[in-house]
């Protein structure tokens, strides 16, 4: 009996030793889709599979709100309780880099070899964070109205110019037919679309937020020649009424394009699935043009990076390179429209191959695609530039906003001692 009870116990021991043996040590990962129930599908599943694909890890994922994430990363990161695993927006890597908040990836650097370059997060040389999608911004139009009014329809190789894009805009203003010829998304005011969709237009101007080859001074830069002429074609816009100011309506926004308000919509590949199902074959994705420096959309999304904090980095690491896979960029491409960051995933996504309604997208995001300012003060220039373009929308004085804009940029560039640059 005794031994019996003995070589019970040696089993439940072994037993205990082996689970611990081959226990997985839990990654902490924060992700910013709460309240989005595709994407966060996509996610679970993907972390399931890592899961399941080896005995060493085991992911956990927490959700916040979009709206809430950053600051709940930066509060997370003054705490010192940083997860593994974080999500970054393209635009911010920079910065929370500089604040130590994530760590250079290491990856195998095959597996980003073909990603397009602007969902790779880059800064000081070394890799920080890496996308599966892209986004890009397109005129968004239907064919019959440009060749009702006689409009030439723009190619990537051949872009509108800036007087043949005025003259579109004066001749359906004419015409009469829509409120406004053109719908920029004014009422977007209180996040990143201004500085993303609109500094484009002021870099194909030939000017920019900062100057990139130092990235230590915007004075001259944002408010230059090109800047002076960038900021008095913007408020013509508004002076002519060729499209609503910063009091439209938010609703107008949404659905003013399909209502029959505007006749064409400055927005992004987020937008065009409602266009095409409303347009069909008549909808036109158009590219940007170009104001005599080449046109230019901006550039980076969301991406996936290593917090500093993490005790476990190896494993997170691992996780991101599972990531990359092509299958979850057709998984999110196919669930949330964004744009493979693979021309080989976007051969396989729903809407991007070939011949499918919104397959021009990848085109505008790897031929027009500029990144914004890589550096830790982008948050705070964006703001700026945002109140700034607001204000010449609305009236002010050009080159005094603009001056003032790259005083404030400069100023807090020497407050952080020109932020590692």
């Amino acid at each position: 009996m005794n031994i019996r009870l003995t070589a019970l116990a040696t089993t439940a021991l072994g037993a205990i030793w082996g689970a611990q043996a081959f226990a997985q040590t839990e990654l902490t990962m924060w992700y910013h889709g709460a309240g989005n129930p595709e994407e966060s599908a996509v996610l679970d599943q993907i972390v399931e599979e890592f899961n399941a694909s080896q005995s060493d890890w085991s992911v956990v994922v927490q959700s916040f709100p979009a709206g809430a994430y950053n600051d709940t990363v930066i509060a997370g990161a003054l705490a010192g309780n940083l997860p593994d695993i974080i999500d970054v927006d393209g635009p911010v890597m920079p910065s929370w880099a500089w604040a130590g908040y994530i760590q250079p990836l290491e990856i195998d650097q095959s597996a980003i070899e073909n990603f397009l370059p602007t969902a790779i997060g880059r800064w000081k040389d070394d890799i920080y964070s890496v996308g599966l999608w892209e986004a890009a911004v397109a005129m968004v139009t239907r064919r019959s109205v440009l060749e009702k009014y006689g409009i030439r329809i723009p190619t990537l190789a051949e872009p509108w110019t800036r007087d043949e894009l005025d003259a579109a805009l004066e001749a359906i203003k004419e015409g009469g037919e829509f409120d406004y010829p053109l719908d920029l998304g004014m009422a977007w005011s209180a996040d990143e679309w201004y500085p993303y969709a609109f500094a484009p237009f002021l870099q194909s101007f030939g000017g920019d937020l900062i100057d990139r080859s130092t990235y230590l001074e915007a004075d001259g830069v944002l408010n230059g020649d090109a800047g002076i002429e960038f900021g008095e074609w913007w408020q013509s816009l508004f002076d002519r009424e060729l499209a609503p100011g910063t009091s439209q309506d938010p609703a107008d926004r949404d659905s003013g394009l399909i209502d029959g308000k505007y006749a064409m919509s400055w927005n992004g590949n987020w937008a065009a699935a409602n266009a095409v199902k409303a347009f069909g074959d008549d909808v036109l994705f158009l590219p940007a043009p170009d104001f005599g420096n080449g046109p230019k959309i901006g550039a980076a999304s969301w991406q996936f990076a290593v917090s500093t904090s993490s005790d476990h980095p190896e494993g997170a690491n691992q996780f991101i390179e599972f990531m990359l896979q092509d299958r979850w960029q057709v998984a999110f491409s196919n669930a949330q429209a964004v744009i493979p960051a693979t021309s080989s995933a976007a051969a396989e996504s729903e809407l991007y191959a070939e011949g499918a309604p919104m397959a021009v997208f990848y085109d505008l995001s790897k031929e027009q695609a500029l990144l914004r300012p890589v550096t830790p003060g982008y948050p705070v220039m964006a703001k700026i530039f945002l109140k700034a373009l607001a204000d010449i929308a609305s009236g002010a004085d050009v080159a005094d906003t603009l001056d003032a804009a790259a005083d404030e940029i400069d100023a807090d560039i020497e407050a952080n001692s020109g932020y590692g640059n």
